[in-house]
C-alpha cells in the first residue's frame, strides 16, 4: 500500500465563505461538490472543507502552517484581505499567526533554515 495523497479536513459553518477565505490565501480549488465538500490545494497539501453538523469548537491543539519565502508579501496579502494576525520571531523563524472564519489556527512561517 502507498499513500497517494494527504488531506486535512476542516469543519466549517459556511462553505462559500470558507472556500473564498482559503482562495484568498493562495490555495486553488481542486474539487468541489456543492456545499457538501471542497478540496483546496497548496504545495504539498490538500485541505478539505466539510460543513459542520453542529457547533464548531475551535481547537487550540491544531494549526495549519504554510512555509513562505516572502514575509512582506505575506503581510501584504493578509492586510489586503483584512485578516488580523500577530507576528513573532523565534529560533525557527518569523511567524504570522491568524485564524480562518471558523477559528482554525493558521500561520505563515519564514523559516531561518532556508
Amino acid at each position: 500500500m502507498n499513500i497517494t495523497e494527504t488531506n486535512v479536513t476542516i469543519m466549517v459553518r459556511d462553505m462559500d465563505k470558507a472556500v473564498t477565505f482559503y482562495q484568498s490565501l493562495g490555495l486553488t480549488i481542486k474539487n468541489r461538490w456543492g456545499n457538501h465538500y471542497a478540496q483546496l490545494t497548496a504545495k504539498d497539501i490538500i485541505i478539505g472543507l466539510h460543513p459542520a453538523s453542529g457547533e464548531i469548537i475551535p481547537s487550540t491543539q491544531v494549526s495549519i502552517g504554510f512555509m513562505i519565502d516572502d514575509l512582506d508579501g505575506a503581510k501584504a496579502l493578509l492586510d489586503g484581505q483584512h485578516i488580523a494576525y500577530s507576528e513573532k520571531s523565534d529560533k525557527a523563524g518569523v511567524f504570522l499567526s491568524f485564524h480562518d472564519p471558523d477559528g482554525t489556527g493558521i500561520y505563515f512561517n519564514l523559516p531561518n533554515w532556508k
